[in-house]
């Protein structure tokens, strides 16, 4: 009869701490899954960089490209089927060469017609600059920091058929601040941005200021 009591009082003790492990493994594992949650937000946030970046780095790429004139075709010039209709003889071989000639220069003429209007399709988008120029001068532009957010305001504003994404821009500043052509500080939770060459550009425009002395 003695023990009774003492076996009940380990049965509660037991009861009481298997509880406690329970809450606080029930905790932990809240704990452990917000920390994953936050993760997998993180990894989606650089997996979508990713791409941008890559998008970012076809189109550096491809743009000097599109620049360059296109060459003429190799078809326009056809001395080739000339000197093999002067060494032929014979009435008919004589005008089935002029024949064939005819048919290949109005081949040739329509090829170089063909290309000319994807030539100047070519040339309008090669002349648009492009993201990676407009958000390197408009920081050039600028004398004060600028945030991400307020580039592609006025990017958007001053190019509202490019459809200036915000996400794209601050992609873009890191790409330029990786190549040491932009300067990036952050105040607080906001990230500002500036040129690398503001600080030499301003000592010119302070001088340019400055009224120059004339002979009297």
């Amino acid at each position: 009869m003695s023990q009774n009591p003492s076996v009940s009082e380990l049965t509660s003790q037991y009861a009481a701490q298997v509880t406690a492990d329970l809450e606080r493994n029930a905790k932990e594992q809240e704990r452990i899954g917000g920390e994953i949650a936050s993760l997998q937000e993180q990894l989606t946030a650089l997996q979508r960089d990713h791409a941008v970046l890559v998008s970012i780095q076809q189109a550096i790429d491809i743009a000097p490209a599109s620049a360059e004139p296109a060459a003429p075709s190799a078809d326009v010039t056809v001395p080739a089927p000339r000197k093999k209709a002067e060494a032929k003889t014979g009435k008919d071989k004589r005008a089935g060469t002029k024949t064939g000639t005819r048919r290949t220069a109005r081949s040739a003429t329509a090829k170089v017609a063909a290309t000319k209007p994807a030539d100047k399709a070519e040339g309008a988008k090669s002349a648009q600059p492009t993201l990676v120029d407009l958000v390197r001068r408009h920081l050039g532009e600028q004398r004060e920091p600028r945030s991400a957010a307020e580039i592609a305001t006025a990017l958007g504003a001053a190019h509202p058929e490019r459809g200036v994404k915000t996400t794209v821009v601050r992609t873009t500043l890191e790409g330029l601040v990786a190549k040491t052509q932009a300067h990036r500080t952050k105040q607080g939770s906001s990230v500002f941005y500036t040129a690398a060459d503001a600080s030499k550009q301003a000592a010119p425009s302070q001088s340019e200021a400055q009224p120059v002395p004339t002979d009297a």
